[in-house]
């Protein structure tokens, strides 16, 4: 039996954005992983939906450790669920090590789009929407700020 990798999107700043599709991956998800827990048992307790022993802390610091144990999770049949605190996990936050370590793993992944800051920057700059690009987010000191932005 195999399980599976649900990478969802979570609201940026209104929860009323999360999607129905996102309540129901995580309504249904054996784990839910997660950048913080205390953030994510608010979206899930907004949402009606348990948390009681489905919570799994995944952040920049633990990931890799954390990405082997849920790795061996989902090859046992179980559904992991991944957020972070705002966003889509791997856009400017953690996600990658654990996701690449289900690719290399053979894991089935789905991915559950919600809200983008990039995108909806974009749309309120007025600028052609047609072709941009993305850098993350910039290093706050000065020379490598500068750096950054004039390359």
């Amino acid at each position: 039996m195999s399980g599976s990798l649900i990478v969802v999107a979570t609201p940026i700043g209104n929860l009323g954005d999360l999607s129905p599709r996102a309540v129901e991956a995580l309504a249904g998800a054996d784990v839910i992983a997660c950048e913080d827990t205390r953030r994510t048992r608010g979206l899930l307790t907004h949402s009606g939906i348990a948390a009681a022993g489905r919570l799994v802390s995944v952040h920049a610091h633990n990931e890799d450790e954390r990405a082997e144990r849920l790795v061996a999770r989902m090859l046992d049949g179980e559904r992991v669920a991944y957020v972070t605190d705002a966003g889509t996990p791997m856009v400017s936050d953690p996600g990658a090590r654990l996701v690449q370590a289900a690719v290399l793993a053979g894991v089935n992944i789905e991915v559950v789009p919600g809200p983008s800051a990039v995108l909806a920057a974009l749309v309120l700059s007025g600028f052609p929407a047609d072709r941009f690009a993305f850098e993350g987010f910039i290093p706050r000191r000065g020379k490598e700020r500068a750096a950054r932005l004039s390359s």
